[in-house]
């Protein structure tokens, strides 16, 4: 009897063992993926978009140059499989035989960096969960012990990965649990923290900055009436976002000639962009310009109409990305309209109710509440904005408005682009 528990006492502290090892593994490789992709991304969005502002014309060349070649790899290099998003995550780690294969790595990766840089309107964020997921996947299939652990060890590619992108391993982690795990099991806290804790020390070695630098933060009580106003308006934004997203998905999978829905979606993004340059790409670069000195900025007719214009469009040309055959997800996409829309919001309440508000922190709570309400993940959405600010002054009012921004969505629309299918709207 001794003898046998010795012998299970061992296997246990192998198995152990093995899992330590390959979620460091899991832990490094999908935050240098994360990483490379990141700033691979920002430094040729930079150049392209650049060449766009110098010569108009790219607009209309880039986007159906990138979703030519999107398309040619998926027909020819990657088995003629369209990359579903989140959603491939969500159909492995619910089934035993479905399992990411491999070529996913190397797809999304691709793929979400040709969208971007090429002015498709997403992001790499959801590019990079399913690549780093994938790096899960596999590495559980290599060893049976891990078999019965693939969707912690998925979970760790997701943590990791969203850490290397946002500088925030507790939004790594209640990413993870919130949108694909959805469950806490002594494995997954395992591994979980292990591949967030290395993801999180190699952004020390490479001396990874913050996406937005903020100084001198600071709120006031008086504000929380607009606070809670900015969560409503938030969660109606997010449902339009989500809308318009199922709706073109809905549409473009009618055309049945592939060029086609390049051509289409061509077309609405180039035009978009004519009107509304900061739509390019991720859209980082024009949160950029809007932080500089929010603060100071003084209420026109000609701001409204313009930030009116690319919050009403902004779904719409990312909405024509995806469904044209880019690679990408609602993060980026969901800041974007945030930022835009809390800047928007307390230029007008300072303007024409005296409300004098902080325009800088409206900014800030409106892409974590916009965020929250689109994945339906408040706790996520509040610690990633935070590790995008590297500021945690605004935590208390970040979080109530998230929580209203969520629920204030799902009373309007239950399903999120993550969770919906056609058969659970019925």
């Amino acid at each position: 009897m001794n003898n046998i528990t010795q012998i299970k006492k061992n296997y246990r502290f192998i198995k152990v063992q093995k899992l330590v090892i390959v979620s460091i593994l899991i832990g490094f490789l999908s935050a240098f993926l994360g990483v490379i992709l990141k700033n691979t991304t920002e430094y040729y969005e930079e150049i392209f978009f650049h060449k766009t502002v110098v010569n108009p014309i790219f607009l209309v060349v880039f986007p159906v140059f990138g979703l030519s070649i999107i398309y040619f790899l998926r027909e020819y290099v990657f088995k003629k499989k369209e990359n579903k998003g989140i959603k491939e995550v969500f159909e492995s780690t619910n089934s035993h035989s479905n399992n990411l294969p491999s070529y996913k790595i190397p797809s999304h990766f691709i793929n979400g960096l040709l969208t971007v840089v090429f002015g498709g309107s997403t992001g790499i964020e959801v590019s990079t969960v399913v690549a780093s997921a994938a790096i899960g996947s596999v590495a559980q299939r290599k060893q049976n012990v891990f078999r019965q652990y693939k969707t912690e060890l998925i979970c760790a590619g997701v943590a990791a990965g969203i850490t290397a992108l946002f500088s925030s391993p507790i939004a790594g982690l209640l990413f993870s649990l919130e949108v694909i795990s959805r469950k806490v099991t002594r494995a997954f806290i395992l591994t979980n923290l292990i591949a967030v804790s290395i993801a999180f020390g190699l952004l020390h070695i490479l001396d990874e900055k913050p996406l937005f630098a903020v100084y001198n933060m600071t709120w006031h009580l008086r504000a929380i009436p607009y606070f809670l106003l900015l969560g409503i308006v938030a969660g109606i934004n997010s449902v339009y976002l989500t809308r318009c997203v199922l709706f073109f998905k809905a549409q473009f999978s009618k055309i049945k000639v592939h060029y086609y829905k390049i051509i289409f979606g061509s077309v609405i993004l180039s035009v978009s962009l004519f009107v509304f340059p900061q739509l390019y790409g991720e859209g980082y670069h024009a949160i950029k310009t809007i932080f500089i000195n929010p603060n100071g900025m003084v209420f026109s007719m000609s701001m409204a109409v313009t930030f009116v214009g690319i919050l009403v469009l902004k779904p719409i040309v990312t909405s024509a990305t995806l469904a044209s055959g880019g690679d990408g997800g609602v993060f980026a996409p969901s800041l974007f309209m945030g930022a835009f829309l809390g800047l928007l919001l307390a230029l007008i309440l300072n303007q024409y109710f005296n409300a004098n508000v902080i325009p800088i922190n409206f900014i800030i709570i409106g892409m974590a509440a916009v965020l929250s309400a689109s994945i339906h993940a408040p706790f996520t959405a509040l610690f990633l904005v935070c590790g995008l600010t590297n500021d945690y002054t605004l935590f208390l009012p970040i979080l109530v408005v998230c929580l209203i921004s969520k629920y204030t969505a799902k009373m309007i629309y239950p399903f999120t682009v993550y969770s919906y299918s056609p058969s659970l709207a019925k």
